[in-house]
C-alpha cells in the first residue's frame, strides 16, 4: 500500500509570493457583473448631476463682479458685433488682459451669434451654457478620480457639495480667469489621482497662462508632487504646454494689440514687480476671506479647513495624495489673506478643493471615536457618528440652497430690467440708454439691443475711471486713447453731458433721503419695474440666506426700473 502524504491548507501568505505589493482596496474582487475597470462611481451619475445643476447655474446665476462684464463680456462683444466697453487694461498702452482667453469663448459665442442673428441675449446665455460645461467635465473628472481611489461614499459627498454648494454654483458659470482656473484645478487633481502626473502638469499650466497667472501658487503641491513622481515626463510636459502657450498668447497679442508684447507678462510686471496699485480699487481687512467663505459654503468651508485637524487619520486613511491635493487651500488663503485688495472671485481656483476637503472630514467623523487598535469597533459613539454624516451633510446642503436661493431672487433684477429694452423697439434708432450710479450693474452691450445706438454714462458723483466705448477710428483694439489711465482716475469725457440725449434711462429707487432723476414723472415714464434687495437696510442674516417666511418680511427691498423719456408733445 502506497504511502501518502497529507497536505496542509495553504496559508494566505502562500497565495500571494509572488507581489510584493501591499494590500489596498483596490484589490478587492468586483462584485459580479462589476467592470473590472470601472471601480466606484461611474461617469453617468457626477455627468447628469453636474449637468443639470450647471444648466440651471447658466440660465439663473447672476453677474457678480463689474469686471466680469467690462473685461471679458464687453470685449467678447466687440470681437462678434464690433461694439462694447473697452477699460484701461485693453488699452494697447498697457496690454494687461489676454485677448487668447476672449477667444476661447469665441468658439462659442461666434457659432452662437451667427445662428441666432440679432438675439444677442441668447448668444450670451449659449457662452454661459459652454462655461457650464467645462466645469461639468472638471468637476465630474475629480468626483470619478475621487471615488476610483478613496470609495464612493467620499465621491458622493463631494458631488452633492459640487453640485449645490453656492461658490461652486456662481463660479462654475462666471466669465473670469479665476473661474477657468478653477476648472484646471479641478481637472489637474484629478488627473494627479487617476496616476497620470504629466498630465496633471500640463493642465495646470494650462489654468495659470490660459487663465489666471496669479493662481500658479495654488498649483504648486500637485506640480511639485507630480515632478516627483515621474520628474522627467511631467517636466517635458509642463515646459512644452507652457512655452507653446506663451507662444501663442504672445502672437495673438500682437495681433490685437498691434505690437509685440506679452499680456501675461504685463500683467505679473504691474502687480507684482512694479507693486501694482490694486489697493485704489478698495481693500479688505485680514477676516475678508474667512466671512466671504462661510457666506458661500457656510459649514462646508468650516469642516475644510479643519481637515488639517484631522491629519493624524488622513494620514492613514487617505494617504499623501490628497493631502497634496487639498493643500493649495490653505498655501491660497494664507496668501490671498495678505494681499490687501480682496475680491470674492479671487478665490475661485480652491471652491472645488474646498469641497474634497470637507468631504472627507465628514467621511472620517466615525474614525475620530473608533478604537486605532480595532478598525471594526462598532461602539454606540462610533454608530452616533456614522449617522451624523448624512445629517451634517444635509444642513451643508440646505444652508447652501438658503444662500443660492437669496442671492438669484434678491438681486437678478439687473439681467432682467434690460431684458425689457427689446420691447421698446418703437423708440426708433438712434436711441441712448443712460446709466448712473447703476454702472457697476450693467450686464453688458448683450442686453442692449441695436436699435439703442449708444450706451451713456451720466454723472452721480463716481470720481473713478469708468469704460470707454471700443475706438474703431483709434485702431480698436490696438489703440491707446489717451482718456485712459492706470491711476484710477476719472475722464472729463467719461460722463454724457447733454442728459436731454437720454431716451432710457436705468435707475435703482431705494429709500434714501434723496430723489433720484427717475422720480420726475413730468420727464420719465416708468416701462419695467423689479424688486431688488436693499443691502443697507436689510439684516445680515436675513439677507445672505433665505429663511421661510421671514426673507421677505424682514429685508427691504427696492425698484430697480428702466425708464422713458416721455416726449415733450405728451408733457
Amino acid at each position: 500500500m502506497a504511502l501518502t502524504t497529507r497536505q496542509r491548507r495553504p496559508l494566505p501568505t502562500d497565495m500571494h509570493t509572488t507581489s510584493s505589493t501591499p494590500y489596498t482596496k483596490l484589490d478587492k474582487p468586483e462584485k459580479s457583473g462589476g467592470d473590472g475597470e470601472e471601480k466606484g462611481l461611474r461617469w453617468f451619475l457626477p455627468l447628469v448631476a453636474l449637468g443639470m445643476l450647471r444648466y440651471m447655474s447658466a440660465t439663473s446665476n447672476i453677474i457678480h463682479d463689474c469686471d466680469e462684464v467690462f473685461n471679458y463680456w464687453e470685449p467678447l462683444h466687440f470681437l462678434l458685433y464690433k461694439t462694447g466697453f473697452q477699460t484701461w487694461e485693453y488699452s494697447s498702452q498697457f496690454a494687461l488682459r489676454s485677448y487668447l482667453y476672449i477667444l476661447l469663448h469665441k468658439l462659442a459665442g461666434g457659432p452662437a451669434s451667427w445662428w441666432f442673428y440679432e438675439e444677442k441675449v441668447k448668444v450670451f446665455y449659449a457662452v454661459r451654457i459652454f462655461l457650464g460645461f467645462l466645469s461639468v467635465m472638471a468637476d465630474a473628472a475629480l468626483v470619478v478620480a475621487v471615488s476610483r481611489t478613496y470609495g464612493k461614499r467620499l465621491a458622493a459627498y463631494t458631488l452633492a457639495m459640487l453640485c449645490l454648494a453656492s461658490g461652486c454654483f456662481f463660479a462654475s458659470t462666471s466669465f473670469l480667469p479665476s473661474s477657468f482656473a478653477m476648472y484646471a484645478m479641478s481637472f489637474s487633481s484629478a488627473l494627479f489621482l487617476f496616476g497620470k502626473p504629466a498630465t496633471a502638469v500640463a493642465i495646470a499650466a494650462t489654468g495659470v497662462i490660459l487663465g489666471w497667472p496669479f493662481s500658479i501658487l495654488a498649483f504648486l503641491p500637485v506640480t511639485f508632487y507630480s515632478l516627483f513622481r515621474r520628474f522627467k515626463y511631467a517636466f517635458i510636459s509642463g515646459i512644452v504646454t507652457s512655452i507653446a502657450l506663451m507662444a501663442v498668447s504672445i502672437y495673438v497679442d500682437y495681433f490685437y494689440y498691434g505690437k509685440w508684447t506679452s499680456s501675461v507678462l504685463n500683467l505679473l510686471i504691474y502687480n507684482v514687480v512694479g507693486g501694482g496699485e490694486s489697493h485704489l480699487y478698495g481693500t479688505e481687512g485680514p477676516l475678508f476671506y474667512l466671512r466671504n467663505g462661510f457666506n458661500n459654503f457656510n459649514f462646508c468651508f468650516i469642516l475644510a479647513l479643519l481637515f488639517i485637524a484631522i491629519l493624524p487619520i488622513a494620514k492613514k486613511k487617505y494617504g499623501p495624495e490628497l493631502l497634496v491635493i487639498i493643500s493649495p487651500i490653505y498655501i491660497w488663503l494664507a496668501f490671498m489673506s495678505s494681499l490687501p485688495h480682496k475680491e470674492e472671485r479671487f478665490l475661485y481656483p480652491i471652491y472645488p478643493l474646498i469641497c474634497v476637503a470637507a468631504s472627507a472630514v465628514i467621511e472620517s467623523f466615525p474614525d475620530l471615536f473608533r478604537d486605532k487598535y480595532n478598525p471594526n469597533d462598532n461602539s454606540l459613539l462610533v454608530v452616533i457618528a456614522k449617522g451624523l454624516r448624512p445629517l451634517i451633510l444635509g444642513l451643508i446642503l440646505c444652508a447652501s440652497h438658503a444662500r443660492t436661493f437669496s442671492l438669484t431672487n434678491g438681486y437678478s433684477a439687473p439681467l432682467e430690467i434690460y431684458k425689457h429694452l427689446e420691447l421698446h423697439d418703437d423708440a426708433g434708432t438712434g436711441s441712448t440708454l443712460c446709466i448712473g450710479s447703476e454702472w457697476h450693474r450693467f450686464p453688458s452691450s448683450f442686453f442692449v439691443p441695436d436699435y439703442v445706438s449708444e450706451v451713456r454714462w451720466i454723472d452721480d458723483g463716481f470720481r473713478g475711471l469708468l469704460p470707454f466705448p471700443f475706438n474703431s477710428t483709434l485702431g480698436g483694439t490696438s489703440a491707446a486713447p489717451s482718456y485712459f489711465n492706470n491711476k484710477n482716475k476719472a475722464s472729463d469725457q467719461q460722463y454724457l453731458q447733454d442728459l436731454e440725449k437720454c431716451t432710457f434711462l436705468v435707475e435703482l429707487h431705494l429709500q434714501r433721503p434723496y430723489l433720484p432723476r427717475g422720480s420726475d414723472l413730468n420727464t420719465w415714464e416708468v416701462v419695467a419695474a423689479l424688486p431688488y434687495l436693499d443691502r443697507e437696510l436689510s439684516p445680515s442674516k436675513y439677507r445672505s440666506f433665505f429663511i421661510p417666511y421671514l426673507w421677505q418680511q424682514k429685508n427691504v427691498f427696492g425698484l430697480y426700473k428702466l425708464l422713458k423719456r416721455i416726449p415733450q408733445s405728451e408733457t
